[in-house]
């Protein structure tokens, strides 16, 4: 089935809030101990066995009339656990809450894939779909709901034969270990190389004396890691950038062994499903459709980017000249000196402003927190408001929970904040829907009471966790819930003052609006049907709430509803920020290259190649024929970075997306936003365009029709090439 996987006050990340009575985790009456998921997995299968039964068993009218509806339940009670699972796995600190949730998600997870390839669920829907007079009383989420399973139902290999399912299912499971084994496995041949003392002329000494092991004529230096990334961007000697470019880039041969396998096990996926490539099956339901598609956009964007890479690429040049000794000037730049270059070319942009740089002190977490409030109330009419905890709510006790309030509807969706590191948790920035919007019809409600009579009816319908209610109509909507995940460094770990708030960095602050525009959209994208609910819409449509904030955080009118210095409260003299968007532009093309290059590979291995290349699939020659072709610097031959390009596994041929959805952003905070000009980055006219062309719909209406009505471009209704084309020709314009 289809499927997803904090106070007002200034430096109020520290404050405590009271809680309530005990609840389980998120709410849930289930998860007041570990052995809950357990349960509420068994339960859950339970009903999906009855779900399944009533579509399959679906004879009048009206039985064929709800079949969407019906599935998209189906799909809701399987998230409902596996979103939930998924989350507390990776981020609860209690393992025997991992362990119990990582057996929920297992459970469940087999279950949904056997449901994937039950004809009986396909042909009910694929014959609703063709009666008009049954499809014709669809709503046009409804619509969407049907499209969005039908997609997915031949994803599975669903009309094979029963031996081809089989080994459908099977090959399904063999990918998941192949991809967590790449991942996991994804370090250079390679762990240490040796420097001569004589190549560590602009290596930060701080580096050589804690980061590097000294022996008799120079250091061994780690080719992952800060010091690795430090020493490719001060080392002034060429060939030990060379040697450490190489070695850092060069994965073991077993890694390129488990990305060979992975790969055609992915493209045999995609045969058994009656596909020609994975990428060809994967795209089915984004907005590309295609990858010829995909490569007119990332042909067309390479196209705008040639003349800001030329530049750049022409001012190392001259740097490089410089350095170079009177004999043999060097002609090019080489693949390990862009890094170095690049570096040299801001650091020598950043002391022309000669301006101390001390903007951490204009953004404590607090005032961040409140300034987004502000911004949400200015564009969409919402707010956030802090609220209690229960006893057993949250997994850590600096967890806060945020109540998100329309201005004209109350209370809309739920928000926990985990925004602070501890040992074991993921470094990595990252928004989770823990449960989605849904409209909850009457029979639920009376159903809920019919199981659980001891039970509040409205409480048990979502198993406790928060609902909206309308008695007059006795329609229930679950509301979206929702954790937010960061990595800041809490108060009491910083070395200064103990009454020092959390302070961010730019980049930190930019982090938090990216996440919170995946959070809006999905507080926003209040949908009536589960599976089209927020962020679940395309994937290469999902980027662009997050992407569009990183343009409101830098805007000044935006920064002046909230950044000002947590002690003497004297707003950001925007100069700072602007000095530092400069320098960061400076080095776009390169890495927007970089970029469209990596897409350009996830396409190639995704393409019928693991399975077609003469003499054998090879993806070190995959990625030399790639890179050859549409690079502007040659890499090493010795070199294999495809062993290190872990996002292959999440991905499968939708890298693009990123890059697409930076392109449409630029275009939208333009045109709807004026480019923040005026006012536009807080106008609620603006703001509510957006919302009610963009987010509310979340995945329930076709991406392109919603883009085409946004910036009023008939061209981009139907979506298809030229369209693809159109928004590769806009460019990256950060």
């Amino acid at each position: 089935m289809s499927m997803a996987p904090p106070s007002g006050h200034r430096g109020g990340s520290t404050q405590r809030y009271a809680t309530t009575p005990a609840k389980g985790l998120f709410e849930n009456r289930y998860l007041t101990q570990p052995e809950g998921f357990i349960r509420l997995s068994k339960e859950t299968a339970e009903i999906c066995r009855r779900l399944v039964a009533r579509v399959v068993g679906a004879s009048t009218a009206e039985d064929r009339r709800l079949i969407p509806r019906v599935l998209d339940r189906l799909s809701d009670s399987l998230c409902r656990v596996l979103d939930m699972a998924d989350f507390v796995r990776a981020t609860h600190p209690d393992t025997i809450f991992q362990q119990a949730s990582t057996q929920a998600y297992a459970m469940l997870f087999e279950f949904m894939n056997v449901l994937n390839t039950t004809p009986g669920l396909k042909i009910q829907l694929e014959n609703a779909c063709n009666d008009s007079n049954i499809s014709g009383t669809w709503s046009e989420e409804e619509k969407m709901v049907a499209q969005t399973l039908l997609k997915d139902f031949s994803k599975s290999a669903i009309d094979s034969s029963d031996e081809n399912r089989q080994a459908f299912v099977e090959l399904s499971s063999r990918v998941s270990e192949l991809g967590t084994k790449f991942v996991r496995d994804m370090k250079p041949e390679k762990s240490t190389i040796s420097l001569h003392n004589r190549q560590l002329k602009g290596l930060d000494p701080l580096v050589i004396k804690y980061a590097g092991k000294r022996h008799l004529a120079g250091i061994s230096i780690s080719t992952v890691g800060p010091a690795a990334f430090t020493a490719l961007r001060s080392m002034r000697d060429e060939s030990a950038r060379k040697d450490l470019y190489i070695a850092s880039k060069t994965a073991p041969k077993s890694q390129l062994q488990t990305l060979q396998d992975f790969l055609q096990t992915r493209a045999r996926i995609a045969n058994l499903a009656g596909y020609r490539s994975y990428a060809e099956m994967n795209l089915t339901d984004k907005l590309a459709r295609t990858p010829s598609a995909v490569n007119s956009f990332l042909d067309a964007l390479s196209r705008d980017n040639q003349s800001q890479l030329r530049h750049e690429i022409d001012e190392m040049l001259a740097m490089k000249k410089l350095d170079a000794e009177e004999a043999g000037l060097p002609t090019q730049i080489e693949a390990w000196d862009r890094d170095y270059y690049q570096t040299q070319l801001a650091n020598k942009y950043r002391s022309r402003s000669r301006r101390p740089d001390f903007i951490f002190a204009y953004f404590s977490l607090g005032t961040v927190m409140q300034g987004l409030s502000r911004l949400f109330t200015q564009l969409y009419g919402v707010r956030f408001v802090p609220s209690a905890t229960a006893s057993g709510e949250v997994w850590n006790p600096d967890v806060r929970r945020l109540d998100v309030i329309d201005e004209s509807e109350g209370r809309i969706a739920v928000l926990y904040c985990d925004l602070f590191a501890r040992p074991g948790k993921s470094p990595n920035p990252a928004h989770f829907t823990l449960r989605c919007s849904r409209r909850i019809d009457p029979s639920e409600i009376e159903e809920a009471s019919t199981l659980h009579p001891d039970l509040e009816p409205l409480q048990t319908v979502n198993d406790g966790m928060a609902i909206s209610y309308d008695p007059r109509t006795k329609m229930a909507y679950q509301l979206p819930t929702i954790a937010l995940i960061c990595d800041f460094q809490p108060p009491s770990s910083q070395p200064s003052n103990h009454s020092e708030p959390t302070l961010l960095s730019f980049r930190d602050v930019q982090t938090l609006f990216h996440e919170m525009g995946h959070a809006i959209h999905s507080i926003l994208g209040r949908t009536s049907c589960q599976i089209v609910s927020g962020t679940r819409c395309a994937t290469d449509f999902a980027e662009l709430p997050s992407v569009l904030m990183e343009h409101f955080a830098a805007d000044p009118t935006v920064l002046a509803l909230f950044a000002r210095h947590w002690q003497t409260d004297a707003p950001l003299p925007y100069e700072i920020v602007s000095e530092r968007l400069d320098i960061e532009r400076r080095g776009q093309g390169v890495e927007t290259e970089h970029q469209i290059l990596l897409a350009m590979l996830d396409q190639a291995y995704h393409s019928d190649i693991p399975l077609t290349m003469p003499g054998g699939f090879d993806t070190t020659k995959v990625l030399q024929d790639v890179y050859d072709r549409y690079g502007s610097v040659r890499e090493p031959r010795e070199m294999s970075a495809q062993g290190f390009f872990g996002h292959l596994v999440e991905y499968g041929g939708t890298y693009y997306s990123y890059l697409f959805d930076r392109a449409i952003a630029g275009k939208v905070w333009q045109e709807v936003f004026d480019g923040g000009r005026n006012g536009g980055a807080i106008s609620r006219e603006r703001g509510q365009r957006f919302r009610d062309e963009v987010l509310r719909w979340g995945g329930g209406r076709d991406g392109w029709r919603c883009l085409a009505e946004l910036l009023g471009d008939e061209r981009l209704r139907d979506g298809g090439l030229k369209a693809m084309a159109e928004v590769g020709r806009w460019g990256v314009k950060d």
